[in-house]
């Protein structure tokens, strides 16, 4: 079994490696997001109570096969970090990533976040908060909080440019020691 944990700002690529990590291993993906939030519309509006985040992600955790977890959990997922193997932690510009950000939300929402939408203003609010993870201090999920949390963990870190392409990242992923024992102790 495998456990990786890929993460890094918002618009970096932890979803998406995330997920082609989990299709290549065949093994489940979770996502920090769906854990974290409620399901609500407008989404990304109403946390999940913190004890009742980590119970169903722990939940999740406890299937057999191993997973992927994309996405940030440094101030609620204490009970997770024993479980990791590798953590990947991926970084790109700022401009790029800010760039796909606005893209993605673009065609995840289309005139929902556009004048007089019903989400322009939390979208307005997310991309000044998705904008300053690099400049901002270790109190939010930001840089920062990021470089200070990875300094405390135990497993290998694997740090990665995303803005690479996703078959050149997968390689480095799965051809890393703690990824690559796995897969032969899965073979046997």
């Amino acid at each position: 079994m495998v456990h990786i944990h890929v993460m890094g700002a918002s618009g970096s690529g932890t979803t998406s490696l995330g997920r082609a990590l989990a299709e290549k291993l065949d093994i489940a993906h979770l996502d920090t997001d769906d854990f974290f939030w409620l399901p609500t519309d407008p989404p990304f509006t109403t946390p999940r109570d913190a004890d009742e985040r980590i119970r169903l992600l722990l939940e999740e955790t406890r299937r057999p096969g191993g997973w992927i977890l994309s996405g940030s959990a440094l101030k609620w997922g204490r009970p997770l970090e024993r479980l990791y193997d590798l953590i990947v932690f991926v970084r790109i510009e700022p401009e790029l990533r800010m760039a796909r950000i606005r893209a993605r939300e673009a065609t995840r929402y289309g005139h929902r976040i556009g004048p007089g939408g019903d989400m322009e203003v939390k979208s307005g609010e997310f991309l000044e908060w998705a904008a300053s993870y690099d400049t901002a201090g270790p109190e939010r999920r930001s840089l920062a909080a990021h470089e200070e949390w990875l300094e405390t963990q135990t497993v290998p870190v694997l740090r990665l440019d995303s803005s690479r392409d996703i078959d050149n990242l997968l390689t480095e992923v799965l051809l890393h020691p703690a990824i690559a024992a796995g897969a032969v102790r899965r073979r046997r």
